[in-house]
Formats: structure tokens, sequence, C-alpha cells
């Protein structure tokens, strides 16, 4: 028995001097490509979507997709940190689900900048204090992030990605009980997404919003007769003691993060683009806008509307449809959608 498991861990010793070598054959080609390239731009998410896609159709096991998924986006991240480490903003403190997202999408070799509001990450973006920006858009349980999708419709920034993150709130406290519980700490979102089992668990809390669940954390840290809703990795940051686990409503609690930039993102081949657009009010207005979708066999998969802000009861429409808008038939949509409306903006073209 002994001499076998020599021989197995003999073999892991010498495919893992293979995959050194490999890897840093990989990293001199990054560095080539990143010294070729002449547009300054680092991260290409329609590139690294296209390259994960085919690893995975290529994986035959055991590894997981997810697995797959994983090791090579911590490769591809710390190759491309020999081009640049790019710095990333999110709604912080460290230990939210924002940086949870941000690592799962960029991998763990970039320069996190938390922020304290989806304004701050919209504004570093902008003023170009941080490359890329990781802000929330929308939940499965309670629906779009208005304060977002306002900044979509008015600053001049560019979604290259998108992010779906299930989201698992954890009961945090000092204490190891929830006995002598008084207060409790979270953003509201998540208040609200866990209502039936603080209704049912803790009927008598004192409910605080905080701008953060990793605050909420913080706060709770520093407070025995008080508790948080946060992740995991907020109990580790905060020394805090895991009361229950899981205490969403929903079992399926999803959220949706976009990813901001200053650049437009070329096709990945599974793309989604995201529009906003207002029409005049007259009837049969709305029908109107989304008909060149259908003329022209383009999928819909989100509609919303929000005030515009600009007069009493005029709404904008945010809208998601399957494809490019370099593709022939989203671009000839597009095309008849600027005849009909009073306004339309490109938000962006991502992989799926």
């Amino acid at each position: 028995m002994k001499k076998k498991l020599n021989k197995l861990r003999a073999e892991i010793d010498n495919v893992d001097k293979k995959l050194l070598g490999l890897l840093s054959k990989r990293a001199n080609l990054a560095k080539d490509v990143g010294q070729t390239k002449d547009d300054g731009v680092i991260y290409r998410p329609e590139r690294e979507a296209q390259v994960l896609s085919a690893l995975t159709a290529m994986n035959e096991g055991p590894l997981s997709k997810e697995g797959v998924i994983d090791i090579f986006k911590s490769i591809i991240s710390n190759c491309r940190a020999l081009e640049k480490k790019i710095c990333v903003s999110f709604l912080g403190p460290l230990g939210t689900f924002s940086e949870e997202a941000t690592i799962g999408q960029f991998g763990g070799n970039i320069n996190l900048s938390p922020t304290d509001s989806i304004d701050e990450v919209f504004n570093s973006v902008q003023s170009d204090s941080s490359n890329y920006g990781v802000v929330p858009v929308e939940n499965s349980t309670e629906g779009a992030i208005s304060r977002t999708l306002d900044l979509l419709l008015t600053k001049d920034l560019k979604i290259c990605g998108e992010i779906i993150l299930p989201i698992h709130h954890c009961l945090l406290s000092k204490n190891k009980s929830t006995d002598k519980i008084k207060t409790l700490y979270a953003h509201g979102q998540s208040l609200a997404q866990c209502h039936d089992w603080i209704m049912i668990n803790l009927p008598n809390v004192n409910k605080i919003p905080v701008m953060s669940n990793a605050e909420g954390a913080r706060l709770s840290s520093k407070n025995k007769s008080s508790a948080s809703i946060a992740s995991n990795k907020a109990a580790d940051l905060y020394n805090l003691n895991i009361l229950f686990k899981n205490i969403e409503d929903e079992i399926n609690n999803t959220t949706r993060f976009l990813v901001l930039s200053k650049h437009d993102v070329k096709p990945s081949g599974k793309d989604k683009t995201s529009i906003v657009i207002a029409t005049k009010n007259k009837p049969g207005a709305i029908a109107e806008l989304v008909a060149p979708f259908a003329k022209n066999k383009v999928s819909m998969t989100k509609l919303e509307s929000r005030p515009s802000k600009l007069g009493l009861w005029e709404y904008v429409f945010f809208i998601d449809i399957e494809g490019h808008y370099q593709d022939k038939s989203v671009k000839l949509s597009l095309n008849q959608l600027e005849l009909k409306a009073s306004f339309v903006k490109i938000l962006g073209s991502y992989p799926v």
C-alpha cells in the first residue's frame, strides 16, 4: 500500500512539474500579447468568455465545469496581472457580496477598491481612479436596484460584463445563541430577503438598515447584544459566530451584478445587449417600441420601467435583448427603434 501511494505521489509531482512549465509558457505568451496590443485595454471579457467556453466544452472530467472555470479564472487573472494589475471598485467594505462577485469575475490578482456607495463606484470608473466597477442591478427576490438603473441612465459608462451570484445569508453574532439579541444590522435588501425568517425567529428584534452587510457585521462585532445578516466571509473578517446559515426566504435567491467600464466589448459569440429607451406618451407607444425585435427575431429577455425624473409620469424603459449590437439582426432592430423612440441609449453588449 505504501509503495503504491509513493508511486502515485511521484506521478503527481511529475505532472505538477509539467503543469508549471506549461503555465510559465502561457504566462510568457500572455506578456507577448500585452506588448502586441495597441489599444491599452487589459481586460477583454469577450476573449475570456471564449476561452472558458472552449475549455468547459473540452472537459471530460473528473473535474466539474465549475472547477475548471475556477482554476482557469485564477490562471487568467495571474497572467493578466503580468501586463497590468487592474483596479476594480465595488460597494464595500470588504466582506460584501459585491466583493465576492468582483473576485469571482476577475480572479484574485487584482487591486480591490471598496467604496461607500454605488455612486462612488460609477464615479471612480468615470474618473479613471479604477479601471472597472462592479454594481448590483437586480435581485431575484426584491427586484431592481433603482440607484444603479438611475446612474446607468445618466452616466457615460458601458456595461462590459454581468455576474450571476447565488446569495446565501447567515446570521452572525458575538453571541452563541439568539437569546440575548436585541438589535439586528443588515442592508435593507437583505432584511427584505430574510423577512419571513426574521419574523419567525427574531420577532421582537430592532432592525437597523445599514449601507452594506459587511458594515452590519462590523457593527455587530462591537455589540454583544446584536446580530447581523452577512456572508461566511464577513464572519471570518469580523470574528463572529455563524448562528444560522441560509436564512434567505427564497432558496434560489440570486443577485445580478454588472461590470462597468469606459470601453466597448467585441462580440464573443454568445452575448446580451442592454439599452434604455423613452417614448412619446401616446396609445400603443410601447407596442411600437418592441415590434422591431419581434420583426427581426431578436429575443427580448427583460423590460423594466423607471421614472425618467424629467417630468411627471414620464418613464424610461430598460431592455435586455439577446445578441451583440454589431449583430446584423440586432443592429437592424436598433436602427428601426431609433425611428420610433424619442430617446435610445445603448448601455453595452457583453458576454452572457
